[in-house]
Order: C-alpha cells, then sequence, then structure tokens
C-alpha cells in the first residue's frame, strides 16, 4: 500500500519534471541535458526512498490509524521531491550565470 501515495503524486512529479526540464530554454546542451536528467533521477529516486520511509513510520506508531501510513508517505515523497528540485533549480541557475559570464568574458576578450 505504500506505493499508493506514488502513484497519487505522479502526474503531479511528472508536470514539475517537465517544467524544470523546460525552463530556461537556452542554453541547452549536453552537460544541461545531464544535470537536469540526473537531478530529476535524483529526485525521484530519494522521493521512492522518503516513501517507503514515511510508511514505515506510519506502521510503526501504534496510535495512528491507517490512513496515517498513506499520509505520512505523501508527505515525506513530496517533501523529497521538492527538496531536491529546489536544491537543483538553484545549483543550475548558479551554474547557468557562471557559464554565460565565462561566454561574455571569453567573446570579450576576442573582440579586444
Amino acid at each position: 500500500m505504500a506505493w499508493l501515495s506514488l502513484l497519487l503524486f505522479l502526474p503531479w512529479f511528472v508536470l514539475l519534471g517537465t517544467l524544470y526540464w523546460l525552463f530556461p530554454r537556452h542554453p541547452r546542451d549536453t552537460a544541461r541535458r545531464l544535470f537536469d536528467g540526473v537531478a530529476l533521477l535524483l529526485a525521484f529516486v530519494l522521493s521512492i526512498l522518503a516513501m517507503l520511509w514515511g510508511h514505515h513510520i506510519g506502521v510503526v506508531q501504534s496510535d495512528a490509524g491507517p490512513i496515517w501510513r498513506q499520509v505520512l508517505a505523501v508527505l515525506y515523497a513530496y517533501g523529497a521531491f521538492l527538496a531536491v528540485m529546489v536544491a537543483a533549480v538553484l545549483l543550475r541557475g548558479g551554474w547557468l550565470a557562471a557559464r554565460a559570464t565565462k561566454a561574455a568574458s571569453k567573446s570579450a576578450g576576442d573582440t579586444a
């Protein structure tokens, strides 16, 4: 039953992952595709691990009702996915800005 939370959130994960993959549109080279692919794969894998962990915590809590297993699984899975995506967006933004600065300085050096 732990996998129910992943099934319910999979469309939302696909939507967020698609938006992450598509924006910003440029630059889109091999290094960026690799970075984005690894980030999405890491988010999905950590989401599954967090989901299983949250479900296990719900199982071992003797005073919690059966619905809390699913609630904790969903909360942990969603939290892990968003944490990785936020970190990836921040890292990618800095990385793209540094690459743009390097490219601008290189082109300015070529014209001088």
